[in-house]
């Protein structure tokens, strides 16, 4: 079998990665939106990214159910705030703004996960973990809160700072954290507070009315609808604290546990997206709507985009990085629609998900495509019809694993032009070849102006030519 290798944040360090003997399961849960407005381009790398994961491990390991789940944080101050605002109940904001963020996630090529769990679904598991942790002396009650007791956790061993690495004098220096007279040490955080008016309530620990806090909800949650240990949990690298890292604290206090995979074995974070030198994130105003660029791009160039760079790294997103992502996308749609009448081979080489099991290297994979799509113009050109179907079979397994190249090449190039639109541009590209052929050089110019007009770029190759709309 391929090996998998991953950086694991806990760690700090690449290394294998290996189910669980003991089911016939793989879990993955990354952490998903909080619904009360459009995504932006930076929610949308996380879900790329772990979305090639999802697929790679639907692929490594074939006999196993492989159980993705991504949720969604349905109860928030901002939800609450909008609501109040509207004079609505919180699930028109949410439904509203998930149903949007899955179908612009879908039109990235994004499968959907197999669970997507709700927060206000999971109230009775926060207040049993929240429960059991009052009972052993994790958590305490102040002022109508429940908070976690970062310092009875950590008990000086340095475990609650395990997964950002660093002590937990540095962490509070470095974050911004809420001080208030009723903490026992400045790291603790809320598990349930009561609602402001006018907010939603619902009883919790102790018969406390109120509202979670943001970290218990992806504990239960995760372990709710995966169960515990979860193998891979990925999120962004902003998510390493403090929400991660109180993942772990709340999660392996609930089940009397000191190791941290005792809640997760594997850990993943995405770097952020850059614009102009500096985070893309809503406070800043530097905000790119998904929504808003798969109006122009298709979802494919999207995604081709966000893989560009490796998951790991900060990626710059410049007005160029969609330009270049297109014509990339072009070259191997063009290869595909003069190879179209090829039988891909049943069988895929052993290497052909090489890069990808390296720590999930897009960008090695993108230049594997490349490297395949050569081959198969080679292939094709010499008539070499047995290295032509092995090679396609291979470059589309990749393709399929990185989520593009998923179209039809002629739709693709089409650009959803209907099919009397196709049949008059098709219909002058040949006229177009026919004056060329005959040197009449005005008449095909003409013919290339009327193209032009109709918005209709040409790629003239040595087998012919292909055509797309202008975006």
């Amino acid at each position: 079998m391929t090996r998998l290798r991953l950086h694991d944040t806990l760690t700090g360090e690449k290394v294998e990665f290996a189910p669980r003997e003991a089911t016939d399961r793989v879990t993955l849960y990354v952490c998903g939106p909080t619904v009360y407005n459009f995504a932006h381009i930076g929610n949308a790398r996380p879900v790329v990214v772990f979305d090639v994961l999802f697929r790679l491990l639907q692929r490594l390991y074939p006999e196993r159910e492989v159980v993705y789940a991504r949720n969604i944080t349905d109860v928030d101050d901002k939800i609450n705030a909008a609501a109040i605002s509207q004079g609505v109940d919180i699930s028109v904001i949410t439904d509203k703004y998930a149903e949007i963020y899955n179908k612009d996630m879908a039109a990235l090529n994004a499968l959907p996960p197999t669970h997507q769990p709700r927060a206000t679904a999971h109230m009775g598991e926060m207040t049993a973990l929240i429960e059991r942790m009052l009972d052993d002396g994790s958590a305490y009650e102040a002022d109508g809160e429940v908070l976690f007791d970062v310092g009875r956790y950590d008990g000086g061993t340095g475990r609650y700072g395990q997964l950002s690495g660093r002590s937990l004098d540095d962490m509070i220096a470095g974050a911004r954290v809420e001080v208030a007279a009723n903490k026992h040490h400045a790291a603790d955080f809320v598990l349930w507070k009561p609602s402001k008016p006018g907010e939603p309530e619902w009883p919790g620990p102790r018969g406390l009315p109120g509202r979670p806090g943001w970290h218990i909800e992806c504990s239960a949650m995760a372990e709710a609808v995966l169960g515990l240990p979860i193998d891979i949990h990925g999120g962004g690298h902003d998510l390493i604290f403090p929400h991660h890292t109180n993942e772990i604290a709340q999660s392996c206090a609930a089940h009397g546990a000191t190791d941290p995979r005792a809640y997760a074995r594997y850990w993943m974070h995405n770097g952020f997206l850059d614009f102009s030198g500096e985070k893309m994130s809503k406070s800043l105003g530097n905000v790119v709507l998904v929504h808003e660029l798969v109006q122009p791009y298709p979802g494919e160039v999207i995604r081709w985009a966000l893989l560009s760079g490796h998951y790991r790294s900060p990626r710059d997103w410049t007005p160029d990085l969609l330009d270049q992502s297109r014509k990339a996308l072009d070259r191997l749609y063009g290869v595909l629609q003069r190879a179209e009448d090829i039988e891909p081979a049943r069988t895929v080489a052993a290497g052909a998900l090489d890069a990808l099991t390296d720590d999930l290297n897009t960008p090695g994979a993108i230049a594997d495509l490349f490297a395949l799509s050569g081959r198969l113009e080679k292939a094709v050109a010499a008539n070499d019809m047995n290295e032509a179907m092995g090679v396609k079979a291979d470059l589309l397994r990749l393709a399929e694993v990185m989520g593009v190249l998923q179209q039809n090449p002629s739709v693709w190039f089409r650009g959803g032009a209907n099919d009397d639109f196709a049949a008059e541009v098709e219909r002058l590209i040949a006229e177009r070849l026919a004056a060329r052929q005959t040197k009449n050089w005005p008449e095909a110019d003409r013919i290339r102006d009327r193209l032009t007009e109709l918005n209709v770029v040409v790629m003239d190759n040595p087998t012919g030519a292909t055509w797309r709309l202008k975006d």
